[in-house]
């Protein structure tokens, strides 16, 4: 429109009142020079890399040619065709979510070790690309033999996707005593409350801005996104759920834990148990036999005859 009218109104007139500054207009009249050529030759360089170089790789090879392009028109180049280098990872950008100032102390105070059976749960949320969008999976995790007890994935970080989890878990959830998050808002819920009040399970939460609170939960989520979330691709959260099944299902029954002797979850947790079961059994066995020693010694003294 400016450049139109030109020959009619002073361009700084007609700037004004458009509110577009001058420096803009000069830049975008200019006639671009024809990049085509070079488009060509960054493309034949990326794909020739096997789609691993990026900009600054893509620079050297076309210096070879005698070509001195900056990085940055380089980088415009690639993203309008489309090309990202394999070592360009996609970014998640975490929601920023007011933290939960709720009253409920540090119970677990980072006791992690020798919890009895389901004595304790602890809980945390993360990330996973699925498709186009970044979808969301929550575990619970039993310190006695850091088994995935709960599990599940959807498309928000809310308390729904905890309460998911939490029907997941198979036995009695009576048996949980205590249960240990940090303090994200998807934990403060009255769906939550109400689980954890029905089921008469005591509630932990870490302090503010401390991770090692949840040390477990967190070193969990990084054995899974190391091992399935970052070596596997979703195209939808069904075959997501499907996949974190199996995952879960080979993490509890076969893969080994060095902090559990190198024995897996299930193996642990059964071995564990019927070593208690034994000693249980063992206990009431030597209370039954005192207990009819006192009987026997008691009548004795009183003169009857057994």
């Amino acid at each position: 429109m400016i450049k139109a009218n030109a020959h009619k109104y002073s361009v700084s007139a007609m700037c004004r009142v458009l509110k577009v500054n001058r420096s803009t207009y000069y830049y975008e009249a200019k006639s671009r020079p024809d990049e085509s050529e070079l488009i060509s030759d960054i493309t034949e360089i990326f794909e020739s890399s096997r789609h691993n170089y990026g900009t600054r790789k893509i620079k050297k090879e076309l210096e070879k040619q005698g070509k001195q392009v900056s990085r940055r028109r380089i980088g415009r180049i690639m993203k309008q065709g489309g090309m990202v280098s394999n070592y360009t990872t996609e970014q998640f950008k975490p929601q920023k979510d007011k933290c939960n100032e709720s009253n409920v102390k540090n119970v677990l105070n980072r006791q992690f070790k020798e919890q009895a059976y389901r004595n304790v749960v602890v809980s945390d949320l993360t990330y996973v690309r699925v498709g186009l969008k970044w979808n969301y999976v929550c575990v619970l995790v039993d310190l006695f033999n850091r088994e995935i007890i709960g599990y599940s994935a959807g498309e928000h970080k809310s308390a729904e996707l905890v309460k998911q989890a939490f029907q997941s878990v198979e036995g009695n959830l009576e048996e949980i005593k205590l249960f240990h998050t940090d303090r994200g808002n998807e934990f403060k819920n009255q769906v939550i409350e109400e689980i954890l009040e029905t089921f008469n399970i005591e509630r932990s939460l870490s302090h503010k801005g401390c991770p090692y609170d949840n040390a477990v939960a967190e070193a969990t989520f990084k054995i899974i996104k190391t091992e399935f979330i970052w070596n596997e691709r979703f195209h939808d959260i069904e075959e997501l759920r499907l996949k974190l099944w199996d995952y879960v299902n080979w993490y509890n029954r076969h893969r080994i834990h060095s902090s559990l002797g190198y024995q897996t979850p299930v193996q642990f947790r059964e071995n564990n148990l019927k070593k208690l079961s034994k000693k249980v059994l063992t206990i009431q066995l030597k209370t039954l036999v005192l207990y009819d020693s006192i009987k026997t010694k008691n009548f004795r003294e009183r003169g009857v005859r057994i």
